[in-house]
């Protein structure tokens, strides 16, 4: 008996064994070779389709609900609400709702109590009726899971705003944090910039704790409306808790006797480094949250709603908004044009297309524009590092990224440019700057070096999600393959990269995922840096990750990771097939000379077989991540530029040889 699967891209022929042997059934390598030719090819056209007239790519970035009904408070609190935006923001929130009432952070994932808090007042604010029965579930599921008292306590701030609950039961934030000088413990800039460019504003917030009149009660989500600010349980006061709590407290006691004059001092501080820190598009860090904050701060602070800054920073939300075919409307925490187009380019080029073929020019010509040749926060903790870097949006010059600098340069490394020398002068400062931004450790964090302090964490206020951005392994990896491409290899701090690389192999032989989702990513991110840094593909650890990933390869071919391996270890390594992650698992693979191998040859026919029609991949699954488990992204470019990668890899081959040879063992 002969079992054929046949679809429309040229699949691969599996002859099964008679007599249900044990033997695998064999795989046509010509047969996968072909449709792995034709599945590139159409993935070619759809992604040159997709490229803007400037040159660059950018797929939507989805969140969840919070970023949407956040949207609607800060209008309510600010007064400009208008019906169309209300009744589409609704639209698209009550699309989201699960069947049992609740909303979710992610594609299958559980119910969250402050994204279901904030979807439900949110619908309120758009006109929709507490015993409505889609608000009757929600309801009833938020007093079971403890009310509003148990959610978050960004979701507990925005409710205080409206008088929903008190601010003298919120942690205190105070702007005097603003003159803490950059050696002292809990200084802003011992956030991750994410954080610290939320926490500024908010210490204005904060201090000013504004209530605006709530247009409804929300009784229906306490457990006890008569008592709806239950006392929280202290810590014992030798943990680190129990500190910080009574640091909270004392807090709450100073905001009582705080001098005016100082205080009003540190709120002007905090709106000086605010404003300083706008973007040319009226944006603050390219990313939402910031700009919400910002704008309620300053307006705090008398600045009414015609003054530049805040006219701009209103205009910059509305950038963020995605307009859907059903009329409902999404907003997008942030936006990413330069990694979209930096992988997709590398992913392009990977699949054969030429290196001096119009797209990529093109490509490579906006990238060159975007690169940020000023100093930013980063210069605080490396004042004599010269700037040279690419963020990850449209504008943010204040905090380029690490990990996009490095793709940009392995992108830019791809064309054949007509200004070469120009290209050549912008990848060297991007190199040199990389370098200067290495942790002490021999790693890279995200944004910024030796962002690694244990405190911010511990903070009552900081239940959000992470606050520090320690150096990472996905991140890493990046810089190290970056580096070897570009001649490094042999460079002591390119050694120390991968020293550090493999002194944080998982005894499963993965890599953890910090930007990405989870261990499929850190390890696709890994493998490949570490061949290209020279190491062969009988290192120990490159032969434990090839082990882990063709042990966690799915029945279909493909592979996947549910975002619960953040938190459950039953999931890692564990998950629907995705495109995104199929791929970072053949990169890892095609990388470690495995190109022959069953685990390839599956992994290459299903991406084949599950492309659509118009060269695109679907992919409903978060694979992103923003802070692991607390807030994930679906990366809607992602399920394009790394099948294509893939893809191309396995037909033309690595894209790179190895730089430059290295010794085996862990002191390589």
């Amino acid at each position: 008996m002969t079992a054929t699967t046949d679809g429309s891209t040229g699949a691969a022929n599996l002859r099964a064994v008679p007599f249900g042997d044990p033997i695998e059934p064999t795989i046509d390598t010509d047969d996968v070779l072909a449709a792995a030719r034709k599945a590139a090819e159409r993935s070619v056209e759809h992604l040159l389709g997709r490229q803007d007239e400037q040159g660059w790519w950018k797929g939507d970035l989805a969140t969840n609900v919070t970023m949407d009904a956040e949207d609607l408070l800060l209008r309510q609190f600010l007064g400009i609400q208008d019906p169309a935006t209300v009744q589409a923001a609704a639209r698209f929130i009550r699309g989201e709702q699960l069947g049992d009432g609740t909303w979710n952070t992610f594609h299958e994932g559980p119910a969250d109590l402050s994204a279901t808090i904030e979807a439900y007042v949110a619908l309120r604010l758009a006109g929709d009726r507490p015993d409505d029965p889609h608000m009757i579930r929600a309801a009833g599921w938020v007093r079971e899971q403890g009310g509003i008292a148990a959610s978050r306590v960004f979701t507990r701030i925005w409710l205080a705003l409206f008088g929903w609950w008190k601010w003298d039961d919120l942690p205190e934030l105070p702007p005097e944090l603003m003159f803490f000088p950059s050696w002292v413990p809990l200084n802003i800039y011992d956030f991750g910039c994410w954080a610290r460019q939320t926490i500024v504003p908010l210490t204005i917030v904060s201090a000013k704790r504004p209530v605006r009149p709530a247009p409804f009660t929300l009784d229906e989500l306490h457990t006890d409306p008569e008592h709806p600010n239950p006392p929280r349980p202290l810590a014992p006061v030798a943990s680190w808790d129990g500190v910080f709590q009574r640091l909270d407290k004392a807090l709450h006691a100073y905001h009582k006797v705080a001098p005016r004059p100082l205080r009003r001092m540190a709120m002007n501080e905090a709106a000086r480094w605010i404003i300083e820190r706008q973007e040319n598009d009226g944006c603050w860090g390219g990313i939402q949250p910031p700009a919400v904050y910002s704008i309620i701060a300053l307006h705090l602070l008398g600045y009414d709603l015609d003054h530049p800054v805040m006219r701009e920073g209103l205009a910059s939300l509305d950038r963020f908004t995605v307009w859907r075919e059903d009329g409902s409307r999404m907003v997008e925490a942030c936006q990413s044009p330069v990694w979209d187009t930096c992988l997709a380019t590398i992913a392009l080029a990977d699949a054969g297309l030429p290196a001096d073929h119009p797209a990529l020019v093109r490509a490579a010509d906006w990238m060159l524009g975007e690169e940020i040749v000023r100093p930013g926060d980063w210069s605080v903790r490396k004042p004599r590092l010269a700037p040279g870097g690419w963020a990850f949006e449209f504008h943010n010059d204040n905090y380029p990224d690490i990990d996009d600098t490095a793709e940009v340069v392995l992108a830019l490394r791809r064309v054949r440019h007509p200004d070469q020398p120009r290209v050549d002068a912008a990848i060297e400062r991007g190199v040199r700057w990389n370098l200067g931004m290495q942790s002490r450790n021999g790693a890279w964090g995200a944004f910024d070096a030796d962002n690694t302090s244990p405190f911010p964490n511990r903070l009552p206020f900081c239940d959000f999600g992470e606050v520090i951005d320690p150096p990472s392994a996905d991140v890493t990896g990046h810089v190290v393959e970056m580096l070897a491409v570009e001649g490094r290899a042999a460079d002591p701090r390119t050694r120390r990269g991968v020293r550090w690389l493999l002194d944080e192999q998982e005894e499963s032989g993965a890599w953890f995922g910090r930007w990405g989702v989870n261990y499929i990513y850190g390890t696709g991110s890994v493998v490949p840096a570490l061949i290209a840094a020279g190491l062969p593909a009988s290192h120990p650890s490159v032969r434990r990750a090839v082990d882990w990933l063709v042990s966690v390869q799915n029945d279909d071919g493909g592979w996947g990771e549910d975002l619960r391996s953040y938190r459950e270890e039953k999931w890692i390594g564990h998950g629907s097939s995705t495109a995104s992650q199929t791929a970072w698992a053949l990169l890892a693979l095609l990388a470690a000379g495995e190109r022959e191998s069953r685990a390839v040859q599956r992994g290459i026919t299903w991406l084949a077989e599950t492309q659509q029609a118009d060269g695109s991949w679907d992919e409903p699954y978060f694979t992103g991540t923003g802070f692991p488990w607390d807030f994930s992204i679906n990366y809607h470019l992602y399920r394009q530029v790394f099948p294509l990668t893939a893809l191309g890899r396995y037909v033309h081959g690595e894209p790179f040889a190895p730089a430059a040879p290295a010794t085996a063992g862990k002191g390589a």
